[in-house]
C-alpha cells in the first residue's frame, strides 16, 4: 500500500510574552480558523490519517484537535521529542510511525518541519509549490510508493496565505 504523510507547521500562536512559558502558548482567533480550514481542506483533497504525530506544546495539541474531526479517528502519538526536533529527528520519528501505520500526519514547529517539507518537496521537484518559509498552519501531503522519502510525489498543500 502507497504511503502517505502530512507535514503541518502549528497555527498561529499567541507571542511569547503572552503566555507563561513558550510550551503553554496556545492558539490565537485566526490560529484556529486556520487549523479548521487545513482540516477541511486536507479532507476535501481526500487525505485521512492513521497516526498523528504531534508536538506536546499547547499550539500543536490545539491545532491538532481543531483538525481532527476532518482527518478521521487516527491514533495519536506525542512524544516530547516532537517538540521543536529537528528535520532529522523527525524523520527518524516518521520512519518509526511507518512501522506502524501507512497514513501519518506529523503536526510540529519551524524550522524542523518546514525544513522536512522542503526537504522533500526538493527531492519531488515541486518546492515552487510550497509557501516560502513555512508558516503557521502550512501542511504539504506527500505520497511514497517505494521506500519513504525516496521520490516523493508532492499530493497537496495547504498556504493558509493564499
Amino acid at each position: 500500500m502507497p504511503k502517505l504523510l502530512i507535514l503541518m507547521r502549528h497555527a498561529k500562536a499567541v507571542d511569547r510574552l503572552e503566555a507563561e512559558d513558550d510550551f503553554q502558548r496556545g492558539l490565537t482567533q485566526r490560529g484556529r480558523e486556520d487549523s479548521v480550514r487545513a482540516g477541511e481542506e486536507l479532507a476535501a483533497a481526500g487525505l485521512e490519517v492513521d497516526l498523528a504525530l504531534v508536538s506536546p506544546a499547547w499550539r500543536t495539541r490545539q491545532t491538532f484537535d481543531k483538525l481532527l474531526p476532518a482527518l478521521g479517528k487516527p491514533a495519536i502519538d506525542d512524544p516530547m521529542a516532537l517538540y521543536h526536533a529537528s528535520t532529522e529527528m523527525l524523520e527518524r520519528a516518521v520512519l518509526d510511525g511507518f512501522a506502524r501505520e501507512d497514513r501519518i500526519l506529523v503536526v510540529g514547529h519551524n524550522p524542523g518541519i518546514g525544513g522536512f517539507a522542503h526537504k522533500l518537496a526538493m527531492a519531488a521537484g515541486k518546492t515552487r509549490d510550497l509557501p516560502a518559509g513555512y508558516p503557521t498552519a502550512a501542511a504539504a501531503a506527500y505520497g511514497f510508493t517505494g521506500e519513504p522519502f525516496e521520490a516523493p510525489e508532492l499530493l497537496h498543500v495547504f498556504n493558509p496565505q493564499a
